[in-house]
């Protein structure tokens, strides 16, 4: 499938301290004791698009993640690693690498993204509606551990967050508005050309863009030259390819490329995903049938194509961007999705390590993964918890609901619910953690009890 697939892969994001640090970006935070920039690249690989840039906020960063790229995936993926400033956003780190580009269509996907949608599918339906840009959408999550202790074994009620408005044609092939979380307050504003074209509009609030885009190259280009103020593909680009798509604001220049016959994926799951669309022939869209109808003119008015590509309910899709969401996906793949992991639990629904030690009487319940070299001491208790390598737990343990990294050190009597333990980080006898956040090489002093609080070296 001939598409450049462009990686972003962010930097160290302000808002996942202090979980992320120098040494350790947001791309090579770890999801079930993987990095999460594995899963994106996983997918990429079953749907046979190897042609990667990664794109990367940061030089430190970038030494990282390229280091980890060059062990994990040689000769399986062609990888170029590309460092962009820190925070110019989506758009202007694709500005910023747009010499790199040189195919027809262009895929583009964030690397905090943890699903089993085959990005194959994305790609046919955009080839098939010779689209100037293509979106996923998933169906919206919702967030927050399913049980807690101190809610004395009841489920949290889980609240939705809040997410776009999107409108649909009728067949929900086409795209036809979008309004950020920002304007969704606001009355809304639906463009006449629009509603005169396709007669009804489904206007959905239960989707969630997915930050997985085709484009067509020589439009992206085109819009990243003339709209030099635009930072991000989400609340500037998709929304303006959206609003002009029956206008002739988008300058046609490009030569309209034919489909390539010749998209084949690894997987069978994705061939059968990207078979079934490339084999939904569709009558002309309204695009085509609005750009034909000028009253007997003979001008035809320009028009393209905003493509959705909605993912069936029944997969998984969640980005990396939160500290909240950092525990639900570590949660979920250890969990009801686990098949996202790539490992083989046990018999009891849990993988525990063969060289990991465990004390008398110290039980690791399901959804829990104790990961290489960990020892525990006796009578401890692990429940829907992931623990990292090297680790060397004491006595009467107790671990809830929580990650705990790489080389973690933990006294005798520790109880940790809801919390987060980066790498190097010791918790001395007795400390007491409930929706905590402890950065890298953080000491806990002994005895201390502490609730909702981030802890980081300074």
């Amino acid at each position: 499938m001939d598409f450049q697939v462009v990686v972003l892969a962010g930097g160290t994001c302000k808002k996942l301290l202090p979980l992320v640090s120098k040494d350790v970006p947001k791309a090579l935070l770890p999801v079930a004791n993987r990095p999460v920039l594995s899963y994106v690249l996983e997918q990429l690989e079953l749907s046979n698009l190897k042609d990667l840039i990664v794109v990367v906020e940061g030089e430190d960063a970038a030494l990282c993640v390229g280091g980890w790229i060059s062990n994990a995936y040689v000769d399986r993926l062609h990888v170029k690693v590309a460092v962009v400033p820190e925070d110019v956003g989506t758009a202007g780190a694709l500005r910023a690498i747009a010499h790199h580009l040189t195919t027809s269509d262009i895929l583009v996907v964030s690397g905090d993204l943890v699903s089993d949608i085959p990005p194959g599918a994305l790609a046919a339906v955009h080839r098939q509606h010779d689209a100037v840009v293509t979106t996923m959408l998933c169906s919206a999550p919702v967030s927050g551990p399913t049980e807690s202790v101190s809610s004395g074994g009841k489920d949290k009620i889980k609240k939705p967050r809040r997410y776009n408005i999107i409108g649909l044609d009728p067949t929900k092939q086409f795209l036809l508005h979008v309004a950020t979380g920002a304007e969704v307050e606001k009355d809304i504003r639906i463009q006449k050309s629009i509603l005169r074209a396709v007669d009804q509009m489904e206007i959905r609030a239960d989707l969630v863009d997915a930050h997985m885009y085709a484009f067509k190259r020589s439009i992206l280009q085109e819009v990243l030259d003339e709209k030099d103020k635009f930072r991000s593909l989400k609340e500037d680009i998709l929304p303006y390819l959206v609003r002009s798509q029956l206008k002739s604001e988008v300058l046609l220049n490009g030569v309209p490329q034919a489909e390539n016959g010749n998209e084949k994926v690894n997987s069978q799951n994705n061939q059968a995903a990207v078979s079934r669309i490339l084999a939904n022939a569709s009558t002309p869209s309204f695009h085509d049938l609005y750009a034909s109808s000028n009253k007997g003119s003979t001008l035809v008015r320009r028009t393209h194509k905003c493509c959705a590509y909605i993912a069936s309910e029944s997969k998984y899709c969640q980005r990396l961007n939160s500290i909240q969401a950092f525990s639900d996906i570590n949660r979920d793949v250890i969990g009801d999705d686990s098949h996202l992991s790539g490992y083989s639990f046990s018999a009891h629904n849990n993988i525990i390590h063969p060289s990991a030690q465990l004390g008398s009487r110290t039980t690791v319940g399901p959804h829990c993964m104790l990961w290489e070299g960990s020892q525990m001491g006796d009578k401890c208790s692990v429940k829907r918890s992931v623990i990292g390598r090297h680790c060397r737990i004491g006595s009467s343990v107790k671990v809830v609901n929580s990650v705990i990294m790489d080389h973690v050190t933990i006294g005798d009597g520790c109880s940790i619910q809801g919390s987060v333990i980066c790498s190097n980080a010791q918790l001395q006898e007795r400390s007491v953690l409930k929706d905590c956040q402890v950065g890298a090489g953080f000491v806990i002093t002994a005895c201390s009890e502490h609730k909702g609080e981030s802890m980081a070296r300074k």
